[in-house]
């Protein structure tokens, strides 16, 4: 009999490692607190719920890390990306999809699948009995756990806040003012609802976020730091009056109808649901009171009768400081027994963090089956991922990343444009040979 794998969290990351496992030959116990204790994030019981964007990126894999991730995950055989193909919405080259649907068919996928079991309940630290465990809680990690943690590894969490966009019913749209483009027509052309904003238009907006009412910080919250990748709007605007402008307010790529012209400044709002009638605000993460948002955002031309699905919110995330405590195949140096997977182990985005689920659950079957694993090259972006976390981030000074080309070992000769297309086809290039290794094990 094999080793049961007990995985806690059913998140992107804990979902994937799940699956991952099964599909392997392994048997799983899918551990999920919700709905017995819910998040202040969470709205659903349903397993790989998407709390943020429903965005997963650019799914340009020649010329962007992400996307060269998506195309790594799906020969892999993800069932996030699987999920996320099935139920994808138009977003130019970017691949989002429809919430709901998407983690209905993960739930629904894990429920069937004949070696997972799923358990709902609270696990503040895994029993001794458990030989072999994934914690992949994520970013919403319980306190109980949250403590066990802390006391098991020696080290202070870390954590940073994360924000929430903003949903807009697409009635509430004014039309007449707004239209419909990707930047520079990407995808379908007109994947986007773009509302204008002149300069005065635009000042008038910045100087009211400013001014505008922020959620107070509990005293825990104090002194934790923003993860740069998911600024609220009102702190970027704080940066500087043209931050936003060269952020996600840019007007490049986009040409209002009405004028032929390009606009001072815009706000993007991408499809949110399959029926097309929820969009959200892209990159407006805010920590801004409800009230504020409402009467802020409808300053904004084409949303000033704007009517809103769900308003922006904050909440902290928390990571542990990987470099230090996990071993290359995300074990616990000091508890081996201990996995860890998904956005905990200070990856940041839907993707990055299923992706490391996705390393997790192999590991931990091999070892269940008492397979050989052999070293997932670093010239891959699941490679250069797990390699970041493990040992190439400095541990002294460990944030949430992203994927990028940074990651990659560099490839000699390849200069220019054409740098990261040939970096991305030997990544696929070494990862079948890493796929074909793996399979080879288990026959």
């Amino acid at each position: 009999m094999t080793r049961q794998i007990h995985i806690v969290g059913g998140g992107l990351g804990g979902s994937e490692a799940a699956w991952q496992a099964a599909q392997t030959g392994a048997r799983v116990v899918l551990h999920e607190m919700r709905p017995v204790r819910s998040t202040d994030a969470h709205h659903t019981d349903q397993l790989a719920e998407l709390v943020c964007s429903n965005s997963f990126r650019s799914d340009d894999w020649e010329n962007n890390a992400v996307g060269l991730l998506h195309e790594e995950m799906r020969r892999a055989g993800s069932l996030i990306l699987r999920a996320g193909d099935a139920h994808r919405l138009p977003a130019g080259g970017a691949l989002a999809v429809d919430r709901d649907g998407f983690s209905q068919e993960v739930t629904r996928t894990l429920e069937q699948h004949p070696r997972i079991e799923i358990r709902r309940g609270e696990i503040d630290w895994p029993p001794e009995e458990w030989r072999s465990v994934i914690i992949a809680t994520g970013p919403l990690t319980s306190p109980a756990l949250a403590d066990s943690i802390r006391a098991h590894t020696g080290e202070e969490s870390l954590a940073f806040f994360d924000a929430i966009a903003p949903v807009v019913y697409r009635e509430s749209i004014d039309m007449s003012v707004a239209w419909m483009q990707s930047r520079y027509d990407k995808g379908d052309g007109a994947d986007y609802i773009n509302c204008p904003l002149d300069e005065t238009q635009y000042r008038a907006f910045i100087a009211a976020l400013l001014a505008g009412e922020k959620t107070e910080f509990k005293e825990w919250e104090a002194s934790t730091p923003y993860f740069e990748g998911c600024l609220p709007i009102e702190v970027m605007a704080a940066r500087g009056e043209d931050t936003l402008r060269f952020g996600p307010m840019k007007p490049v790529g986009l040409s209002d109808p009405r004028t032929g012209r390009r606009p001072y400044a815009v706000v993007q709002l991408r499809q949110d649901n399959a029926l097309g009638t929820l969009w959200n605000m892209v990159g407006f993460q805010t920590k801004l009171k409800h009230g504020e948002q409402t009467r802020i955002f409808r300053m904004i031309p084409g949303l000033e009768n704007a009517s809103f699905a769900r308003l922006g919110g904050l909440h902290r995330n928390t990571f542990i400081n990987s470099p230090r405590l996990l071993d290359p195949q995300l074990r616990l140096k000091t508890e081996p027994r201990i996995r860890f997977a998904g956005q905990i182990t200070g990856v940041e985005g839907y993707v990055e963090s299923a992706a490391i689920g996705l390393l997790a659950g192999r590991f931990a079957a091999a070892e269940a089956l008492g397979r050989a694993c052999s070293a997932l090259p670093a010239t891959t972006a699941l490679g250069a991922l797990l390699a970041h976390i493990t040992k190439g981030a400095d541990a002294k000074t460990f944030q949430p990343m992203n994927v990028n080309f940074g990651l990659f070992p560099e490839l000699p000769g390849a200069r220019g444009r054409d740098r990261k297309k040939a970096m991305a086809h030997r990544a696929l290039a070494d990862l079948e040979n890493w796929l074909g290794h793996t399979r080879a094990a288990a026959e």
